[in-house]
Protein backbone atom coordinates (compact mmCIF):
# COMPACT_ATOMS: atom_id res chain seq x y z
CA UNK A 1 0.00 0.00 0.00
CA UNK A 2 1.29 3.31 -0.91
CA UNK A 3 1.24 6.53 1.72
CA UNK A 4 -1.48 7.69 -0.20
CA UNK A 5 -3.59 4.42 0.18
CA UNK A 6 -2.84 4.34 3.82
CA UNK A 7 -4.32 7.86 4.54
CA UNK A 8 -7.25 7.29 2.41
CA UNK A 9 -8.13 4.05 4.18
CA UNK A 10 -7.45 5.95 7.47
CA UNK A 11 -9.97 8.49 6.24
CA UNK A 12 -12.76 6.14 5.54
CA UNK A 13 -12.27 4.25 9.13
CA UNK A 14 -12.68 7.54 10.41
CA UNK A 15 -15.54 8.35 8.62
CA UNK A 16 -17.21 4.87 9.37
CA UNK A 17 -16.52 4.94 13.13
CA UNK A 18 -17.96 8.31 13.01
CA UNK A 19 -21.41 6.95 11.25
CA UNK A 20 -21.33 4.41 14.62
CA UNK A 21 -19.52 1.38 12.03
CA UNK A 22 -16.75 0.82 14.41
CA UNK A 23 -16.50 -3.29 13.70
CA UNK A 24 -16.25 -1.73 9.01
CA UNK A 25 -13.65 0.91 10.57
CA UNK A 26 -11.43 -1.93 12.79
CA UNK A 27 -11.76 -3.59 9.36
CA UNK A 28 -10.03 -1.46 7.39
CA UNK A 29 -7.53 -0.48 10.06
CA UNK A 30 -6.16 -3.54 10.82
CA UNK A 31 -4.36 -4.04 7.75
CA UNK A 32 -3.08 0.07 7.88
CA UNK A 33 -1.80 -0.32 11.46
CA UNK A 34 -0.09 -3.70 10.26
CA UNK A 35 1.66 -1.79 7.61
CA UNK A 36 2.72 0.79 9.95
CA UNK A 37 2.64 -0.76 13.34
CA UNK A 38 4.26 2.93 14.78
CA UNK A 39 1.41 5.25 13.27
CA UNK A 40 0.16 6.24 16.74
CA UNK A 41 -3.14 8.18 15.08
CA UNK A 42 -4.26 4.40 13.28
CA UNK A 43 -4.01 2.79 16.92
CA UNK A 44 -5.68 4.94 18.47
CA UNK A 45 -8.42 4.52 15.98
CA UNK A 46 -8.40 1.05 15.92
CA UNK A 47 -8.40 0.90 19.24
CA UNK A 48 -11.56 3.34 19.44
CA UNK A 49 -13.37 0.98 17.03
CA UNK A 50 -12.37 -1.75 18.97
CA UNK A 51 -13.92 -0.35 21.84
CA UNK A 52 -16.68 0.84 20.12
CA UNK A 53 -17.78 -3.08 18.79
CA UNK A 54 -16.99 -4.43 22.69
CA UNK A 55 -14.27 -5.85 21.13
CA UNK A 56 -12.87 -4.91 24.38
CA UNK A 57 -9.63 -7.42 24.63
CA UNK A 58 -8.42 -6.51 21.30
CA UNK A 59 -9.27 -2.33 22.65
CA UNK A 60 -6.85 -3.40 25.41
CA UNK A 61 -4.15 -4.70 23.01
CA UNK A 62 -4.17 -1.98 21.22
CA UNK A 63 -4.20 0.74 23.69
CA UNK A 64 -1.16 -1.27 25.75
CA UNK A 65 0.72 -0.74 23.01
CA UNK A 66 -0.24 2.68 22.28
CA UNK A 67 0.63 3.65 25.82
CA UNK A 68 3.76 1.87 25.64
CA UNK A 69 4.49 4.07 22.43
CA UNK A 70 3.44 7.39 24.08
CA UNK A 71 3.92 7.05 28.19
CA UNK A 72 2.17 10.79 28.71
CA UNK A 73 -0.69 10.40 26.35
CA UNK A 74 -3.57 10.74 28.73
CA UNK A 75 -6.42 10.16 26.65
CA UNK A 76 -4.87 6.62 25.70
CA UNK A 77 -4.45 5.88 29.78
CA UNK A 78 -7.99 6.81 30.29
CA UNK A 79 -8.86 4.82 27.73
CA UNK A 80 -7.14 1.87 28.87
CA UNK A 81 -8.60 2.37 32.34
CA UNK A 82 -12.16 2.20 31.12
CA UNK A 83 -11.18 -0.75 28.78
CA UNK A 84 -10.41 -2.75 32.22
CA UNK A 85 -12.75 -1.49 34.06
CA UNK A 86 -15.57 -2.92 31.27
CA UNK A 87 -13.30 -6.12 31.96
CA UNK A 88 -14.64 -5.79 35.65
CA UNK A 89 -10.99 -5.30 36.16
CA UNK A 90 -11.14 -1.87 38.11
CA UNK A 91 -8.20 -2.48 40.27
CA UNK A 92 -5.79 -2.41 37.35
CA UNK A 93 -7.48 0.21 36.04
CA UNK A 94 -6.69 2.54 38.85
CA UNK A 95 -3.06 3.44 37.91
CA UNK A 96 -4.06 4.30 34.56
CA UNK A 97 -6.71 6.64 35.88
CA UNK A 98 -4.28 8.20 38.03
CA UNK A 99 -1.72 8.74 35.63
CA UNK A 100 -4.22 10.59 33.54
CA UNK A 101 -5.57 12.31 36.03
CA UNK A 102 -2.05 13.94 36.62
CA UNK A 103 -1.93 14.75 32.66
CA UNK A 104 -5.41 16.33 32.98
CA UNK A 105 -7.19 13.99 30.66
CA UNK A 106 -10.83 14.19 30.48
Amino acid sequence: MTQRDLHSEFLRADLFLAMGQPIEAARLLEPLVEAEPANEAALELLARSYFGSAQLARAEEALTRLVAMAPADGWARRALARTLERQSRAGEAVAHHRVADALGAA
